[in-house]
């Protein structure tokens, strides 16, 4: 549907927690009508069952989720079936796979990323950060590919892009290319692999990393699978430069970060700590094969926790869902988040920390002027969809219904 004025009626809304004592026993709703004109939200206002509009039919109305690490440049998405082989058991044994293959995929990329974007859609994902690789084999294709699928599908979808250098940057000699790429407006994170184990220096791509990134005014977000000693070690490095360079606090990130699911508490808590005074985010794909994470001990110290489906089909893995109330609903369970208030709280890793209410409950999801990017859910509460992982019955982005 074209982005239009209408109502949204019968739009079951949260208002408020009700407590006994001082524990949250549930959340109270109550259904509106919400005005949308022009891609925002105009009004809301007491329910009219009999008023013209788009019938909400009761369903709970939610942000729009975020899938905020995918790669739909080269998702096998659209492609028969395939499991992840058993012979490819390191990241190079991956790079040399995607040389060979990655011109066969370009062919039907395009139409493929459209029909991936269509199914994270089905799951209420209506904005997605999206690497797409940088490298000789790919050159620009995979970006300009990207960019394609996303011309097209620019009514129903945002997107935000970083120039992912997969096969290295000098393993491949990819420098050249990730310079290029750089300067682009299209682009809006410079990213990096394991510069140690790929590389074989930490600083020598991230002193490029970084200074392409100071250079452009972009951000950085870096795929960091390195568990040990090299892990730390390029964490810490990019703490020190975002602490140097203010500008870069708030849009720097690693994502995946696994070292730090493999260190003592008071080490944690340290890194934690320095995280979060640098402004240094996490973006997970929250694992539990081996590691679990520390997001709790992350988010006590205000450390930004971002949360993304990384691979749904592809030679990577085939585990991803795309559903990110799916994703929301595993950290709750591997964390103990249990109670009505916990289960609230934990919508906020699909939506980006947008929440209908306060930790003291007030409402404050949706105001008038806000972006009218919403879902609607079957479910009585955020708590139960999370915990129920509550099907999606309809997307709106920027007021455009997307089904």
């Amino acid at each position: 549907m074209e982005n239009q004025h209408y109502t949204l009626k019968n739009a079951l809304l949260e208002t408020g927690f009700e407590y006994e004592g001082n524990d949250v026993i549930k959340t109270k709703t109550a259904l509106h009508c919400i005005e949308v004109e022009n891609g925002k939200i105009k009004h809301i206002k007491p329910n009219d069952p009999n008023s013209q509009g788009v019938d909400a039919k009761g369903g709970l109305v939610l942000p729009a989720f975020k899938d905020m690490h995918a790669h739909l440049d080269k998702m096998l998405f659209g492609l028969p079936w395939q499991a992840v082989s058993a012979k490819r058991k390191s990241v190079k044994d991956m790079i040399a796979y995607e040389q060979q293959l990655i011109p066969e995929w370009l062919k039907t990329s395009v139409e493929r990323t459209e029909k991936m974007i269509d199914f994270l859609h089905s799951y209420g994902t209506h904005f997605i950060r999206s690497h797409f690789n940088v490298d000789p084999t790919s050159g620009l294709a995979s970006l300009h590919h990207l960019e394609q699928a996303l011309q097209h599908k620019q009514k129903t979808v945002g997107a935000e892009l970083v120039a992912f250098p997969q096969h290295g940057i000098y393993y491949t000699q990819t420098e050249p290319l990730l310079k290029e790429v750089a300067k682009m407006d299209a682009v809006d994170f410079i990213g990096g692999v394991d510069p140690y184990s790929i590389d074989g220096s930490v600083e020598k791509p991230m002193e490029l990393i970084v200074q392409l990134a100071l250079d452009h005014h972009k951000g950085i977000d870096i795929h960091l699978h390195e568990r040990g000693e090299s892990g730390i070690k390029t964490i810490e490095f990019l703490i020190n430069k975002a602490i140097e360079n203010p500008q870069l606090k708030g849009k720097t990130y690693v994502s995946h970060a696994f070292a730090l699911g493999n260190l003592s508490s008071s080490e944690t808590e340290r890194m934690a700590e320095r995280l979060a005074h640098a402004g240094v985010g996490i973006v997970s794909s929250v694992p539990f094969r081996g590691t679990i994470m520390p997001i709790p001990t992350l988010r006590k110290h205000g450390v930004e926790v971002l949360i993304g489906n990384d691979n749904i089909q592809d030679h990577w893995s085939t585990f991803g869902s795309g559903n990110m109330l799916q994703k929301a609903h595993l950290i709750a369970e591997l964390y103990g988040y249990s109670t009505e208030w916990e289960l609230s709280r934990a919508l906020a890793f699909a939506t980006r920390y947008v929440l209908p209410l306060s930790d003291d409950g007030k409402q404050q999801w949706p105001k008038a002027g806000d972006d009218a990017n919403m879902v609607i859910v079957a479910s009585s509460c955020s708590a139960e969809a999370v915990s129920r992982i509550a099907p999606v019955t309809s997307l709106i982005h920027q007021g455009n219904i997307v089904f």
